[in-house]
């Protein structure tokens, strides 16, 4: 499989230039709303089963000068993922180090487990669509568990991001604490897009939300998906 380039109008963060992934089969995290999943297709045989390295990705050459997303389709950090496993992707990785590798998670706590191992260059973020423990909507760590595990990491000058995809519903002022707290160099915020029935935010606390970011300086991006809850 070739390096994917991001195009212009997908999902996807428009800053990322390209994605990969090592990783086949389905992310333990299982998340009701996982784009991997398509409610009219479903899953593609390649992100079933158990989680697994796919050989031939690991002769992808990423080249140069690129923002590179790595493990789009999975979590690489996800617990059931094995440490020899994620040691691989990241050494291709710094294989090409003039390139900016992009890694998320919704399980940030294995971030300082591998902090010799990163490439030179990357940047960190981290999933966390609510304050709130909603029950049926993933497996993965609570987002509280999130939030103490990402304000443990040391960043060593590192820039960080959080993501607020799809944003869940939450208690305003505990989840800006929370942010202001992270203190992200820059926040990703959006919506469901695929009619997931998720419980979503009310257009007050969104709205209450993006000026409390204002106010506390913290750059906001904001995904195309958004206006529909700016506007309910």
């Amino acid at each position: 499989m070739a390096l994917r380039k991001n195009k212009t109008g997908s999902q996807m963060y428009p800053w990322v230039t390209h994605m990969h992934t090592h990783l086949g089969g389905e992310c333990s995290h299982k998340c009701t709303y996982c784009y991997v999943s398509n409610p009219k297709t479903g899953r593609a045989p390649r992100y079933c089963g158990p989680i697994h390295l796919i050989e031939d990705e690991f002769k992808v050459s990423y080249g140069s000068d690129k923002v590179i997303f790595i493990e789009h389709m999975n979590d690489l950090w996800a617990k059931e993922v094995p440490e020899e496993m994620i040691k691989r992707v990241l050494a291709h990785c710094c294989t090409w180090p003039k390139n900016t590798f992009v890694f998320q998670t919704k399980n940030p706590g294995r971030y300082a487990e591998f902090i010799n191992y990163f490439p030179p260059d990357y940047i960190i973020g981290v999933t966390i669509e609510t304050n709130r423990i909603i029950e049926g909507i993933s497996n993965a760590p609570t987002p509280e568990e999130r939030y103490k595990a990402i304000m443990a990491f040391s960043f060593s000058g590192r820039k960080r991001f959080l993501t607020i995809e799809p944003a869940l519903a939450f208690d305003l002022e505990i989840f800006a604490k929370w942010i202001v707290d992270i203190n992200p160099d820059f926040l990703n915020l959006g919506a469901d897009s695929k009619s997931h029935n998720l419980p979503e935010p009310t257009v007050k606390d969104v709205m209450g939300l993006v000026t409390k970011l204002h106010e506390e300086g913290i750059e906001l991006r904001e995904k195309h998906n958004l206006a529909r809850l700016k506007q309910e």
